[in-house]
């Protein structure tokens, strides 16, 4: 991989054609590594220390323990048949365990497609189906969903659970995986880091339906490269960090999981946001690093729970998945007594792996950048009628190429043509970049809506909402809110005028996560607006709403 010299301090490496390079010198990333070689490389040296702390049971685990249980999983797991190229969901919230089956599967050269824990049996269905997994690790706790899933769909092989091991029907995640005797490790398995997949986690991408975004190992091996640069996500074995975003999520399975622990840093483990759980856990554990979403930078804000614990300990927090204004940054400082506490945003996607820019601990901080592009990165902006590229302080859709950026959409290769471009990643988003290099969100040019830092595809939603007897047409825009960011909001077409919105907001309640819940509310319409080509025009539904108000 060619590399630019220490000295090269360039921030526009092309400007004459409207392209952007990161003012940080390339990084040197190996081309022969799995991203567990790359991993668990360092967890002999590491030793005994802790690792990974189960935040609500308190059992730990050592940097030479998981790296011990990961290889006994992978023995166990081709003991009962798994074979390379297999796909496994993890059905599973934030536990120790999720790291040891992970990197389990991937040693073996299978593939992990994370699953939100929240999932109804019907959203848990469609990735199972979708993904081609034949493989399952979930909690006792799910297990009841899980279950229902496994029967839905033919040529599931084993479902194994975490906890309770006495759940008819499955096999025990402990006994089965965690306490094998590792005879079975095969050493036949030959990975290629730069085609073969080693996580396949669901996105909806810029538009429509929840998509598989085929991350390599090479993919994963250079964004973690990437992103310790100095100043960036580079953390120090002296480093606690509360792992509350969720490993399912490219932010928490890539720049948390996978980053810290490589590192050295010990983690914390939440299976979900629980707000007093959440400060009693950065109070007892000396949180030094706060990797967190917008929502969560809210609550140490306003709530007034916070002041009753000691949050001294905490030195950076990142903010990433949604915009977070400079005002809050101010605010959080005031409300932590910490002048010293070091607040910065970050940028990507699940398709760049996790990130494409961070903002520098080490740099002047400009308000509301998400900061420059990461090493071996380049961006441009480009025109939204033209395609042409503009200048700094331009607005247009920020497109991205790198080494980071997806394989491609599983089995979609009209989604994958339409969002990679001559190998620039449309990432559906609007905004510039200044000219100091550090780029700057300001919209949305894609559909989704953003609640808490969640995805939610209209799409899905309106494919749901087609299915009752008594809708005739709908659409799904997302609507402001202060603390969410974004309210899903239904405009229905009824069949008759029997329906109610509760009916059709408790329609929606039943079958999808919570945060898929139409808690922007219900509209009856005579039509929906849609182009000439049939497709509905949001934002003549979101202007209406601005007119409205």
């Amino acid at each position: 991989m060619r590399t630019c010299k220490p000295e090269r301090k360039c921030v526009f490496s092309y400007h004459d054609l409207g392209i952007v390079r990161s003012k940080y010198p390339d990084v040197r990333v190996p081309t022969d590594l799995s991203v567990h070689q790359f991993v668990l490389s360092k967890f002999d040296h590491y030793g005994d220390r802790d690792a990974m702390i189960d935040g609500i049971t308190g059992k730990s685990y050592a940097f030479r323990q998981l790296k011990v249980l990961v290889y006994r999983c992978g023995s166990g797991l081709t003991k009962a048949g798994f074979r390379q190229g297999d796909v496994c969901i993890l059905y599973l919230p934030n536990l120790p365990e999720f790291f040891v089956a992970f990197y389990g599967v991937a040693s073996i050269g299978g593939t992990i497609s994370p699953a939100n824990p929240v999932y109804t049996v019907y959203e848990l269905t469609t990735q199972l189906k979708h993904s081609g997994a034949q493989w399952m690790i979930t909690t006792s706790e799910l297990a009841g969903k899980a279950k229902q899933v496994a029967q839905r769909v033919s040529g599931i092989k084993a479902l194994y659970v975490i906890g309770d091991e006495s759940v008819e029907g499955c096999r025990s995640f402990a006994a089965d995986l965690m306490e094998d005797d590792g005879s079975a490790f095969p050493t036949d398995v030959r990975i290629n880091p730069a085609e073969d997949v080693v996580a396949l986690p669901y996105s909806s991408g810029t538009t429509g339906l929840p998509k598989g975004v085929m991350l390599t190992h090479g993919n994963m091996v250079c964004n973690l490269h990437q992103i310790r640069t100095p100043g960036l996500l580079d953390f120090s074995v002296d480093d606690v960090i509360l792992c509350v975003l969720p490993f399912y999520h490219s932010y928490g399975m890539v720049a948390v999981l996978a980053n810290a622990l490589s590192q050295g840093a010990k983690l914390v483990t939440m299976p979900k946001f629980e707000p007093q759980k959440f400060l009693q856990l950065i109070e007892k554990y000396k949180i030094t690093q706060g990797l967190f979403v917008p929502p969560i930078i809210l609550f140490l804000i306003k709530h007034p729970m916070v002041d009753q614990y000691d949050l001294s300990s905490l030195v950076y927090i990142l903010s990433a998945a949604a915009p977070l204004g400079p005002e809050h940054i101010t605010e959080l400082k005031k409300k932590l007594k910490n002048e010293n506490l070091i607040v910065r945003q970050g940028y990507g996607l699940t398709e760049t792996s996790t990130a494409s820019n961070i903002c520098s601990r080490y740099e002047e901080f400009h308000p509301g950048s998400v900061g420059p592009l990461l090493p071996n990165t380049l961006g441009k902006v480009v025109d939204l009628k033209t395609g042409e590229n503009l200048a700094a302080g331009q607005d247009g859709e920020i497109c991205l190429r790198g080494p980071q950026i997806m394989k491609g959409y599983l089995n979609n290769i009209q989604a994958t043509n339409m969002t990679v471009k001559d190998g620039w990643l449309y990432t559906g988003d609007i905004g510039h970049y200044d000219n100091d290099g550090h780029f700057y969100i300001v919209g949305r040019l894609k559909e989704l809506i953003k609640y808490k830092g969640f995805q939610i595809a209209p799409a899905e939603l309106e494919a749901l909402l087609l299915t009752h007897p008594q809708i005739q047409d709908v659409a799904v825009i997302g609507i402001p809110d202060d603390d969410a960011g974004e309210l899903p909001k239904a405009f229905i077409v009824p069949k008759t005028d029997q329906i109610t919105v509760r009916e059709v907001i408790k329609f929606v309640e039943e079958t999808v996560s919570p945060h898929k819940r139409l808690r922007g509310g219900v509209q009856f319409v005579e039509e929906v607006p849609k182009s000439a080509s049939g497709k509905i025009l949001r934002r003549v539904l979101k202007d209406a709403m601005k007119n409205m108000k």
